[in-house]
C-alpha cells in the first residue's frame, strides 16, 4: 500500500513538471492524436466497418509508434545516453509516463471494440468466432483447412539447454506453448514457439447465407496445436505478440558512400532482431513464460500489454473484413473527383499549350492526379522532350510513374531520378523500382549523404522550335496514384522562369555539387529554412508593434521544432493573431497567459488524412504564401532535403487561403488544442449548419475563393 502511494506521488510530481513546461512533448502529443483517430471509430454516425478502419488505422499508428519512438527511446535507456523530453522529464521517467499513456491508450482501443464494435457485428452481417461455436459440417472445414494448408506451415521452435532462444519476428502472432513431459520425475517445463506465418490470412472465411463468419486463425491452430505437440502434456498455450525496435540511422556508418545499398539492406535485416519493445498477450498467460521473455528482453511490467478476454490480437487484420466484397456499399465513397477551379473545362487541350499560358494548382484528393500523369506520359512519348527529373520518397505498387519513365528512357530521354531509399518502410520497393530504371538507362540516385530527400519536383524540359520551356511540378505529396485518393495534398503545374530555374538549381545540388546562394521563390532545407521562416514570423511581431495588419496561418502535420515555437510565442506577445492547422503532433502550448494568449491551434482528422503545408504570412497585405514537402520539424530543417514554394498567382494564392478558411470553419472533423495539451471535438452551435471541409471542398466556386476572408488583425489607429 505504502510503495503504491509513493508510485502515486512520484507520478504527481511528473505531471506537475509536464504541466509547467512551455513546450508538449512529442510523444506525449502523438498519442493525444491517436485518441482523435480512434475518435473517428467511435462516432455514431459511422458504419461498423468505417469504424473497424479507423480501429485498424490506431493499430499500425501504435505499431510504428512503438517501432520508431518507443525504440529510439530504448535506444538512449539501454545505451545510457542523456536525453531531456520537451517535457523537463529524463530518459526513464519519462519512459514510465509514455507507457502509462500507452497503456491506457491500449484499454481504450479494446474497450471499443468490446462495448461498441464487437456486439454489433451480426447486424451488420457478419460474426467473429472461434471454432467451438461453428456448426459439426463446418468444424469439418476448418479440421480439413487447418491439415491441408495450415499445419504444413507450422514450426514449433523449443527452447531449452540444447535449442538456441529462436529469432521471433516482429508484428507476427505467436503461440508459447509450455510442456511437460510426464516420463520426466522432476518439474522440467519447456517452452516451444509456434509463429504464424504472416501469409496466412488472418481469418478463415465462413460464407452463411446471411452472414459471414471470420474465424481467426489463431483460434484455428488452438483447436488444433496439440497435433504439434505430442505425447507431452501441455501445461499452457499463450498467444502474443512482439514488437521490435525499427528505428536505425544510417549516420553511423563510417564509410557509407563507399557501399551505400549494402548498408541500407543490412539496416533492414537488423530490423529482425532488433530490441524487443513491446509484448501484447492474452490475459491469463503462463507467469513462467512470461518471467523467461522479460529477463531475456530486459522488459518491465509496463511493456507488457494484456489483451482481455474475447478482445484480439492485431487489429490491423480488420482490413481483411473491411476488403470483403460483400460489404463494399456499407463504407464511405468520396464523390466523383471535380476538376481544379485552375484547369480549363475542355480535356481537348494539349496539358502542354496549357501550362504554358496558366498555372494550374491541384487540390488532391478532391482534383485528380491526372493532369500530372498526363503530362509524364506526354513528356514520355514526345519527341521533342529532352529531359525528365524527378524526386521520388514513395511510389504506389505497379506505379504508373515508373512505366511512364521508363518509357521516358527507351525512347532516348535524359532521365534523372533521386529515389529515396530512406523512406521508412518503403525502402525495400523503392530499391526494387530503382534498379528497374537504372537498368534501363535512367540516371539514378540512392538519397544524398545523410540527408532524407523529402522534397516533391518534377521537371520537364521540353524544345519546341527554338524555344525551350521548363514544365515544373511541385507539391506537397507523394507521386503516388494510390494515396492521392486518400491524403488531401498540393501541388502546383506551371512554366513560370522564376520557379522553374529555382527548381533547376535545386535538382543541381541534389544530383551533382552545387551550393546556390538563394533562390528567389523557392525556400530550401537544410539551407536557411527555419531561418526564413522565423524570419516571417517576426515581421509579423513587428508589424503588430507598429499596429499594422497582421496574422500568420499555417497548415501542417506536426509542429516540434523549440526555435519556431519561440517565434510564435514571441509573435503572440506582440499580438499577433496565429491560427495553426496540425494534424498531428504540436509541441505548443497555445492560451497561455502571457506566452500564447493569441495562438489557437486545431486538429483536422476525417475521411481523408490531413497531408498539405501552407504557410500563409499577411504581411501588412503583401501577402507570402507558400506550399511544400516541409512540416516545422527539427528533422525537416536540419536533416530532409525539403522545400517550400512560394504561389504568387493572385487566384491560386486565394486558393490557399480559402483552404485555411475552410480549415478552420470545419465543426465536424476538426480539434480544438487546450493549454493542457488535450483536445475538445468542435461540434455545430446552436441554428449553425454541418461544415465538413471532407465535402465541402467538391463544392467549391470562383465566387466562394474570390470573396475569401482570413480572420487577420486590422490596422490600428
Amino acid at each position: 500500500m505504502e510503495q503504491h502511494t509513493m508510485e502515486a506521488q512520484e507520478r504527481d510530481k511528473m505531471e506537475v513538471k509536464i504541466q509547467s513546461s512551455d513546450l508538449i512533448s512529442r510523444d506525449l502529443s502523438w498519442m493525444k492524436f491517436n485518441y482523435r483517430v480512434l475518435d473517428q471509430s467511435q462516432k455514431a454516425s459511422r458504419t461498423i466497418f468505417e469504424k473497424l478502419k479507423f480501429l485498424a488505422i490506431t493499430a499500425s499508428n501504435l505499431d510504428e509508434f512503438f517501432m520508431i519512438r518507443v525504440g529510439s527511446l530504448y535506444n538512449y535507456l539501454d545505451y545510457e545516453k542523456e536525453r531531456i523530453d520537451y517535457s523537463g522529464l529524463r530518459e526513464e521517467p519519462f519512459k514510465v509516463k509514455l507507457m502509462d499513456d500507452a497503456q491506457a491508450f491500449h484499454f481504450a482501443q479494446h474497450d471499443h471494440f468490446l462495448h461498441e464494435i464487437l456486439p454489433n457485428t451480426k447486424e451488420a452481417g457478419f460474426e467473429l468466432s472461434n471454432v467451438k461455436n461453428l456448426s459439426d459440417e463446418e468444424k469439418d472445414v476448418i479440421k480439413e483447412y487447418f491439415y491441408k494448408a495450415v499445419y504444413p506451415m507450422l514450426t514449433p521452435m523449443v527452447f531449452d539447454g540444447y535449442h538456441t532462444f529462436p529469432i521471433l519476428m516482429n508484428k507476427l502472432l505467436i503461440f508459447g506453448v509450455v510442456t511437460i513431459n510426464p516420463g520426466e520425475k522432476k518439474d522440467n517445463r519447456k517452452l516451444s514457439f509456434v509463429q504464424i506465418p504472416s501469409n496466412i490470412p488472418r481469418f478463415f472465411e465462413i460464407e452463411r447465407e446471411e452472414e459471414v463468419v471470420y474465424v481467426p486463425i489463431e483460434e484455428v491452430i488452438r483447436e488444433h496445436i496439440v497435433s504439434l505437440f505430442r505425447n507431452v502434456i501441455i501445461e499452457s498455450i499463450n498467444l502474443f505478440r512482439i514488437t521490435r525496435n525499427g528505428d536505425f540511422t544510417l549516420e553511423e556508418t563510417e564509410d557509407m558512400d563507399s557501399n551505400f545499398l549494402e548498408e541500407v539492406k543490412r539496416k533492414l535485416n537488423e530490423r529482425k532482431t532488433g530490441r524487443v519493445v513491446r509484448v501484447e498477450v492474452e490475459e491469463g498467460y503462463s507467469k513462467w513464460m512470461m518471467n523467461l521473455l522479460k529477463d531475456r528482453w530486459n522488459l518491465q511490467n509496463d511493456s507488457i500489454f494484456k489483451i482481455r478476454q474475447h478482445s484480439m490480437l492485431d487489429f490491423t487484420s480488420f482490413w481483411q473484413i473491411i476488403g470483403n466484397r460483400r460489404f463494399k456499399d456499407r463504407i464511405h465513397q468520396p464523390p466523383m473527383q471535380v476538376p481544379p477551379l485552375s484547369y480549363p473545362l475542355t480535356s481537348s487541350q494539349d496539358i502542354f499549350q496549357v501550362l504554358k499560358q496558366k498555372d494550374v494548382l491541384l487540390h488532391h484528393p478532391y482534383n485528380s492526379m491526372d493532369p500530372i500523369m498526363d503530362l509524364l506520359s506526354k513528356a514520355a512519348e514526345d519527341p521533342n522532350v529532352m529531359a525528365i527529373k524527378m524526386t521520388i520518397y514513395r511510389l504506389a505498387r505497379n506505379s504508373r510513374i515508373t512505366q511512364a519513365l521508363l518509357r521516358a528512357a527507351e525512347n532516348g530521354k535524359h532521365v534523372s531520378v533521386l529515389f529515396e531509399v530512406k523512406a521508412r518502410f518503403d525502402e525495400e520497393n523503392n530499391m526494387q523500382e530503382a534498379k528497374k530504371l537504372q537498368k534501363a538507362g535512367c540516371f539514378v540516385i540512392y538519397g544524398v549523404s545523410n540527408f532524407k530527400t523529402h522534397t516533391k519536383l518534377m521537371l520537364i524540359v521540353k524544345k519546341d522550335e527554338n524555344k525551350v520551356t521548363r514544365f515544373v511540378h511541385l507539391g506537397s505529396g507523394n507521386y503516388n496514384e494510390d494515396t492521392s485518393k486518400l491524403y488531401t495534398d498540393l501541388g502546383l503545374l506551371t512554366t513560370n522562369e522564376v520557379l522553374a530555374n529555382d527548381v533547376s538549381e535545386f535538382f543541381n545540388v541534389i544530383t551533382g555539387h552545387s551550393m546556390p546562394t538563394a533562390y528567389k521563390n523557392l525556400i530550401t532545407a537544410p539551407q536557411g529554412m527555419r531561418t526564413q521562416l522565423i524570419d516571417f514570423i517576426e515581421q509579423e511581431a513587428e508589424h503588430a508593434r507598429q499596429g499594422l495588419p497582421c496574422g500568420i496561418f499555417i497548415k501542417v502535420n506536426s509542429l516540434e521544432d523549440s526555435e519556431v515555437i519561440y517565434a510564435l510565442y514571441r509573435a503572440s506577445q506582440s499580438g499577433v493573431p496565429v491560427k495553426l492547422i496540425i494534424r498531428g503532433i504540436c509541441c505548443l502550448r497555445p492560451g497561455r497567459p502571457g506566452l500564447s494568449e493569441n495562438i489557437e491551434v486545431y486538429s483536422i482528422v476525417g475521411d481523408f488524412l490531413e497531408h498539405s503545408r501552407i504557410y500563409h504570412f499577411h504581411n501588412n497585405g503583401d501577402s507570402r504564401t507558400y506550399v511544400g514537402s516541409a512540416d516545422m520539424m527539427v528533422r525537416s530543417f536540419e536533416k530532409r532535403l525539403e522545400s517550400l514554394f512560394r504561389v504568387q498567382d493572385s487566384f491560386l494564392e486565394k486558393q490557399l487561403m480559402n483552404i485555411l478558411a475552410f480549415n478552420l470553419k470545419d465543426n465536424v472533423n476538426a480539434y480544438m488544442m487546450q493549454e493542457d495539451g488535450t483536445y475538445s471535438a468542435k461540434h455545430p452551435e446552436e441554428g449553425e449548419e454541418p461544415f465538413n471541409i471532407h465535402h465541402e471542398f467538391y463544392k467549391l466556386t470562383h465566387d466562394i475563393v474570390d470573396n475569401v476572408r482570413l480572420p487577420v488583425k486590422e490596422a490600428q489607429v
